[in-house]
This record gives C-alpha cells, sequence and structure tokens, in this order.
C-alpha cells in the first residue's frame, strides 16, 4: 500500500511572540500583508528576485545592499548571477520574519528602484526535501553525514552552510510499495494555480487538494509525488 505523501505542519506560523522582550515574530498573514511589492513570503524568510540584466548593474546593487545592511546591522543572503540578484533575509536568532525583515526589503526596494530596476516574486520558490520511513532515528544519522548537515531536533537535517535543500522526514508506514523520497515545493499562493495546470497539462495529475491551501500533491505520469507548499493555514 503506497503511503500518502504530505507537507509537514512545520514551519508553523509563529504569532506574535514576544523573543527577550524586544523581537516580534510576524505571522504570515502580517508579513504578505506590510511587505514591499515584489516580495514574497516562503518557508520562513522573504525573499525577491531583481532583474538587474546584466553581472555589473548585480554587483552594484549588491554593493548598495551590503552597505544598507551593515547601516541597519541586519543582513541578508544574496545570489548574485548574471541577470538577476535573489535576495532573502529572515531573523536567524528568532527563526521567523520580523520588523527587521521588513524594513530592510523597503530599503532594497528603495535601492532596485534608484537603480532602474524593481523586485519581482514571479517564478521564486523554496525546495525541501522529505524522506517517508518508518525509521527516522535509524536512517537520519546517514543522511546527515552524506549531506555534511546537522540533524535539528528529530525530524531535520540541514546543511550547515544553508545552501543544499533540507531534509526532513514523515513517519510513514513499512509496506511495499511505498512511496520514499518526495520535494516540497515552496511558492507564493499565486504560483499554486499556473504550476498545477501547467503539471497536469504536461501529463502529471493533481492526486489531492484535501490540504489545500496549505499544500496540494500532484504526481508524474509514473507516479512519483511532489507536494506545491504555502504559508498558509498552518500553525
Amino acid at each position: 500500500m503506497a503511503v500518502s505523501v504530505g507537507s509537514r505542519g512545520a514551519p508553523a506560523e509563529p504569532g506574535r511572540v514576544r523573543q527577550h522582550g524586544v523581537v516580534t515574530k510576524l505571522t504570515g498573514q502580517e508579513i504578505v500583508a506590510q511587505a514591499p511589492a515584489g516580495w514574497v513570503y516562503l518557508l520562513g524568510g522573504l525573499q525577491t528576485r531583481v532583474r538587474t540584466g546584466d553581472f555589473a548593474a548585480g554587483l552594484a546593487l549588491v554593493n548598495a545592499i551590503g552597505a544598507v545592511a551593515e547601516e541597519l546591522d541586519h543582513h541578508p543572503d544574496l545570489d548574485l548571477r548574471y541577470g538577476f540578484v535573489d535576495v532573502r533575509t529572515s531573523s536567524h536568532d528568532v527563526g521567523a520574519v520580523t520588523g527587521r525583515d521588513l524594513r530592510l526589503a523597503l530599503r532594497i526596494s528603495e535601492l532596485a528602484t534608484a537603480a532602474g530596476v524593481s523586485c519581482s516574486a514571479a517564478g521564486l520558490a523554496r525546495l525541501e526535501l522529505a524522506l517517508d520511513t518508518p525509521a527516522v532515528d535509524r536512517i537520519a544519522g546517514f543522511w546527515a553525514a552524506v549531506f555534511a548537515g546537522e540533524r535539528q531536533g528529530r525530524d531535520d537535517v540541514r546543511d550547515s552552510a544553508g545552501v543544499l535543500p533540507l531534509i526532513w522526514f514523515q513517519e510513514s508506514g513499512a509496506e511495499e510499495p511505498r512511496q520514499r523520497w518526495h520535494p516540497d515545493v515552496w511558492v507564493d499562493p499565486a504560483e499554486v494555480r499556473p504550476r498545477i495546470d501547467a503539471a497536469v497539462a504536461a501529463g502529471g495529475t493533481l492526486v489531492t487538494d484535501e490540504y489545500a491551501p496549505s499544500f496540494w500533491v500532484l504526481a508524474d505520469p509514473e507516479g512519483n509525488k511532489v507536494c506545491l507548499c504555502t504559508w498558509q493555514e498552518r500553525g
């Protein structure tokens, strides 16, 4: 019997929780309501893509972002490519998006506007790898070793540099045949329907939307499953 594929309940929406009496974690609803245009909330971080057109313009923008980050003492993750710069920010000390990230996002949007470019959320996604298993404790150490990662709690293995996809372990039965690996692709809610339509047009199937708008399960023509996940209705 095949094991059902799902998206984890975590990371749950953290709500407005005071940390050390200063930093406030924001809910998904608060983040999307306050984020500047072109920014999207994906898997615990706020991110955007700035299409700069060429490498030199991208490098100039990265340098400008670096100066603002030093000024605010809050530093984003930057990925500089030939035609664009991807920017992602979260408050690592509390493991969530906070007002610091919204302020930084606004300043970066202002820098982009001044450079004659703009922030866009189109096509952005975050990837996790889910391994369905009845024996988490028996196999988690192996995957931590292979990825040169660290176990976080019982259910996650994370690359210490934060570059590789996070692996999380989903409890399953042991009957064969069963699903083992499946990807979780985190997208903006506005991206879900176009991706489902394109996947179905390419020969896939929508396995279930029972858990929407938290996640949808799809399968390719051979039955390999994937979840499209959003921040909605979590926690």
